[in-house]
């Protein structure tokens, strides 16, 4: 079991007609992830309204934020219970044989074009030796042939943007490997949680994108950009691209402050609570296909 201690604050300022915000920064409710405790605050005098999708169990807080400074902060603490797999054993599932939760997750969307990417796919990993390693093999593509840099993509950066740029950050590295795996029909999704375990030089710790690939009977989680520990990653929300999951949505005129995130792990030996650390095996925090309350 890892547990980890969030802590997410963001700053606005809202300028004089107000502006509608919607903020996916709550871990979510599954199975293998257990919040123990959090607090979520907003400095205006206004309820927020909160939901949860039924099907993603991504949370969500919609709030209608008044002219002037908004801050809304999170904090909170939550054990993950991982599945663990040999890579060896995990093979790829037949487009036939996908379950109906799975098979949006091989179609295209906005940020990844993967239609317009089965040419360039198919060459370099058709022909790859099927399940767990050409999944491997599309991330060391990525890995190898992405710079990571900051600030240099946009909100309107895609999947195909990057493989002609080969420059991004988290977020295009993960929207590339999705592209690449539907192309050659493997189920991909984008995730969304904190950077824990990144390099200091890189920046002072921020939200993370990685992936999750569906083989054997449930997700898999990989980290393209290869900045963080995955065991670290507490999942806020999945979808199809970005757009599904933005940690913050904003409709009106609003002016962003840098956000200030901390994800710090706490060990317990007494209770079978570990660091974060790299491995061998393939991980998991989803229960799989049929297997509703376990992990």
């Amino acid at each position: 079991m890892v547990r980890m201690e969030l802590d997410v604050r963001l700053e606005y300022d809202i300028d004089e007609h107000g502006a509608d915000l919607v903020f996916n920064i709550q871990p979510a409710h599954t199975p293998c992830q257990a919040i123990i405790d959090e607090a979520m605050r907003v400095s205006q005098p206004i309820v927020p309204q909160t939901f949860t999708d039924p099907l993603t169990r991504n949370r969500y807080l919609r709030l209608r934020a008044m002219p002037g400074t908004l801050s809304v902060s999170y904090t909170g603490t939550v054990e993950m219970e991982h599945h663990f797999a040999s890579t060896g054993a995990l093979q790829e599932v037949p487009v036939s044989r996908l379950p109906p939760d799975v098979l949006g997750y091989v179609y295209p969307s906005r940020y990844c074009p993967s239609d317009r990417m089965i040419r360039f796919a198919t060459a370099e990993f058709g022909g790859h030796l099927q399940g767990h390693s050409r999944v491997q093999a599309i991330l060391d593509w990525v890995r190898t042939h992405v710079t990571f840099a900051s600030n240099t993509s946009t909100s309107s950066t895609s999947a195909l943007d990057t493989l002609v740029d080969r420059v991004g950050v988290c977020r295009d590295f993960a929207h590339l490997m999705i592209a690449l795996c539907r192309a050659v029909n493997i189920p991909a999704r984008f995730t969304t949680g904190t950077d824990y375990g990144s390099d200091p030089a890189l920046g002072p710790p921020d939200f993370h994108a990685y992936v999750e690939v569906y083989l054997g009977d449930r997700w898999y989680i990989f980290d393209p950009s290869g900045t963080a520990v995955p065991m670290g990653f507490v999942r806020f929300g999945t979808g199809r691209d970005a757009a599904d999951v933005a940690f913050a949505t904003i409709f009106g005129g609003v002016r962003t402050q840098a956000p200030s995130i901390r994800a710090d792990a706490v060990q317990d030996e007494a209770r079978g609570v570990v660091l974060p650390h790299l491995c061998d095996d393939a991980l998991s925090t989803d229960v799989g296909a049929g297997l509703e309350w376990r992990c």
